[in-house]
Parts: structure tokens; C-alpha cells; sequence
């Protein structure tokens, strides 16, 4: 047995979620039976998409939900040898066993930190891959904005549409974010939508309409922009951060979509299988030409995943949110 701690959700939010909502609880693991691995979490991934399910699919008084990359301390498991980096689906653990199911083991890059498998070469990554270029079917040198564009997936999205020589703007909400989106990334636009009415922003940044909107926020944001769509536009729904607390803002701009023929779909980043092995390969060569800049939060300690993902909606967070809770 080893000593360990999880991250329990203990209390269903009201609104946003507070640290006190969570708790840090002792646990001893077992050791690696046969065909088992033991695994000491290193990173910890704290994502928007969490906040939904502390609702209702987050189980009380259990580990919460979530993935990492973890290395491997004990193998009784013939597919994995003790010092392999894996990335998991375990949720926030420190240390656990599993019977190998649902864990990638990595090659990392010698020439790349380990974190960006959590974010430019992981979920974040493809999620931003496959929902520009498969769901909004971009087509080089369109006009595309992007919302929250200084997150994890919308930074990379970005990126991606000044890589296809597309005209690129988009919003975020201080004005560190706004600098680092124009000048380090080069985007063509910056709407700081706290300090701009965003309809009228929109207008200024977008001229020439708007090809591909890439949705992380709704609300608002999609009320101001369904105006602008362009004849025959894509709107790939990859979330709506603004909805998450239990706001709900009306959208009245919908019916803008009937005669722009708007298309707008949601997608998950497991719907990309097919397109792994090009994105690893796309990723990997960006990422170490510089084509794609990256930024991270990293919270020391384990025990600090409750405040990595209370000042993720709290907007503490430049670029990925991540906990590193062992060398």
C-alpha cells in the first residue's frame, strides 16, 4: 500500500464553484497486482468542460472526474514497463492502478516540455485541429474569428487559421491577453469584449463578414456574431463557457442563419481518431518551428487542483490551466 490523495467533489455547486466545494482526502493505493500498473500523477488537466458535469454526472465524495499524464512506479502489466509516461483518464489522483485500459503510453519529444502533451499536442490540440479544419471545413484564406482566443484550444485555433493564410481575429478579456494575441501570435484582430460592445467590435474587426466562427463562449459573443456570418459560414461548437454557472442569455440573432445558410454543429475531441496521426505530425512540427505559441498556468501541488479550476472560470489562467503534481 502507498499513501495518496484524490480530489473529492463534496458539495454540488451553486453558481460558480468555490474551493470549499472540493476536498483533499487520504486514500492508500494498492500495489500492482498481475496485469496491473501503479501510476504517481505528474500533470493534472483542469478544463471548462467540468464545470457542467459537477451538476449531475460528478459522483459526490469520489475522485473527480478528469485526465493527466502519469508516470508508471510499479508494472505487473506486460505492455508497460516502471518509468513510462502515460496519458490517462483516471481523474485527480495522485497515485492509482489500472489494468491498462484507457491509457496512451507517449513518446515525448526530447525538444518539447512534457506539458504540451496536455494541451497543444493533446485534448486541447486536437479538439482545435479537428474542429476547425474537419467541423468548419476551413478553407485557406477565409475570415475566421475565434472566441476566448487566448485559451488552450482558441489560441491554437488561431494559429491554425494564420497557418492556412486566413484573416484571424479574436476576443478575450484583458488587455495582457489582447497584447499577447497581437503581438506573439500575430492575429489580425483583437476584440477585448469587457471593454467593447461586441457587436459593434465585431464590425471594426471583421469587415469582410465572418467565414468560420469558432464557438467557446455563446451567449453574447454568438448573438453579436450570427449578424456577421458570411452566405454558406460554419460555426463548429466546441463549447459555451458563458452558460456554465447557470446563466442563460438569450440568443435572439438565431433566425440570421436561415438566409446566411449557417451551419453549426457541435463536436467532441474524441471524434478525431482518423485524424491522429496527421495532427501529431502537424502539431510537433509547428510547435518546434515556432509556428505555434503556446501559454501555460501551472499550479505546484496536488492539492491545488480545487483553485486550478475555481480561477479557471474566474479568468486566472493564461493559456492552459494545468497542476503539476510531481517532477
Amino acid at each position: 500500500m502507498t499513501q495518496s490523495r484524490q480530489i473529492h467533489l463534496v458539495r454540488r455547486p451553486q453558481g460558480a464553484p468555490k474551493v470549499d466545494d472540493f476536498a483533499v482526502v487520504g486514500v492508500e493505493t494498492p500495489d500492482a497486482a498481475d496485469g496491473q500498473v501503479q501510476l504517481q500523477a505528474l500533470y493534472v488537466s483542469v478544463d471548462p468542460y467540468m464545470r457542467p458535469r459537477l451538476d449531475a454526472d460528478q459522483a459526490l465524495d469520489a475522485p473527480m472526474l478528469g485526465g493527466g499524464i502519469a508516470r508508471v512506479v510499479q508494472s505487473r502489466h506486460p505492455d508497460f514497463r516502471e518509468g513510462d509516461v502515460i496519458r490517462h483518464a483516471m481523474g485527480m489522483q495522485e497515485r492509482f492502478v489500472s489494468d491498462g485500459r484507457g491509457l496512451l503510453k507517449l513518446s515525448p519529444d526530447p525538444d518539447l516540455p512534457l506539458s504540451v502533451y496536455m494541451h497543444a499536442l493533446g485534448g486541447t490540440g486536437i479538439t482545435a485541429y479537428g474542429g476547425l479544419l474537419e467541423v468548419g471545413a476551413l478553407k485557406d484564406g477565409e475570415q475566421v474569428f475565434v472566441s476566448t482566443a487566448a485559451g488552450a484550444v482558441g489560441s491554437v485555433v488561431a494559429q491554425i487559421a494564420k497557418i492556412k493564410g486566413c484573416y484571424v481575429a479574436g476576443s478575450t478579456g484583458s488587455d495582457d491577453k489582447a497584447a499577447w494575441l497581437r503581438d506573439e501570435v500575430g492575429l489580425d484582430a483583437v476584440v477585448n469584449y469587457r471593454e467593447q460592445p461586441l457587436a459593434q467590435a465585431l464590425r471594426e474587426a471583421m469587415p469582410k463578414g465572418i467565414d468560420v466562427y469558432f464557438e467557446n463562449v455563446g451567449g453574447d459573443h454568438l448573438d453579436a456574431v450570427l449578424p456577421r456570418m458570411n452566405v454558406r459560414g460554419r460555426i463548429p461548437v466546441c463549447g459555451m463557457i458563458s452558460t456554465y454557472n447557470g446563466d442563460r442569455i438569450g440568443v435572439k440573432n438565431l433566425s440570421s442563419m436561415i438566409y446566411s445558410r449557417v451551419r453549426m454543429e457541435g463536436f467532441v475531441a474524441t471524434d478525431f481518431p482518423h485524424l491522429n496521426a496527421r495532427f501529431q505530425s502537424d502539431m510537433t512540427g509547428w510547435l518546434k518551428d515556432g509556428r505555434i505559441k503556446y501559454q501555460e498556468t501551472i499550479l505546484d501541488g496536488f492539492e491545488r487542483a480545487p483553485e486550478a479550476l475555481v480561477g479557471l472560470f474566474e479568468g486566472r489562467n493564461t493559456g492552459k490551466m494545468l497542476v503539476r503534481a510531481a517532477a
